[in-house]
């Protein structure tokens, strides 16, 4: 799998599971109805900023993508944030795990003090143990704060991991 930067001929392949993954409303807080172009212009960032594409070695397939940025502006710029990805299909392969670390090189690369995670869905499990596997912890939870479409309201989880 290759990590690159993310090219505006690349919306194309990200917005199928992009829209597939903000329509089951069950990992993000986007609204499930968001349009083609509100979605890109969410997920699609620029310098100094950034969007990455994880492209399959060998069909040169997208099979996820991660949005890099500063947490907060001003007194707070110097926490880094970012949101992942995968194609479904593409599930249970270390592509998440892959753009969680490329994001973690980029945000010391790029001289932040930590990054948080402001809204992690206490039930998006998954990536919830990912995250502590790779040194974040939950440093608050505000309940109720996700309305999962299937579990009901649901804790937000911050989570956050010096650099």
């Amino acid at each position: 799998m290759e990590i690159r930067e993310a090219a505006a001929e690349d919306w194309p392949a990200v917005w199928p599971f992009f829209r597939q993954i903000v329509q089951a409303g069950e990992t993000f807080t986007f609204p499930v109805d968001l349009t083609e172009e509100d979605g890109r212009g969410w997920w699609m960032l620029t310098a100094p900023n950034r969007t990455v594409v994880a492209v399959d070695a060998e069909t040169g397939a997208v099979v996820g993508s991660a949005k890099m940025n500063n947490n907060q502006h001003g007194n707070g710029a110097h926490i880094a944030s970012a949101s992942y990805m995968v194609d479904p299909a593409f599930g249970g392969r270390g592509v998440g795990r892959a753009l969680v670390e490329e994001s973690l090189e980029w945000a010391r690369a790029a001289g932040f003090r930590g990054m948080q995670f402001n809204a992690v869905a206490e039930t998006n499990r998954h990536a919830v143990r990912l995250y502590e596997d790779l040194g974040f912890r939950i440093v608050g939870t505000v309940p109720g704060a996700f309305r999962h479409p299937v579990e009901g309201y649901a804790g937000l989880h911050v989570m956050f991991r010096e650099l």
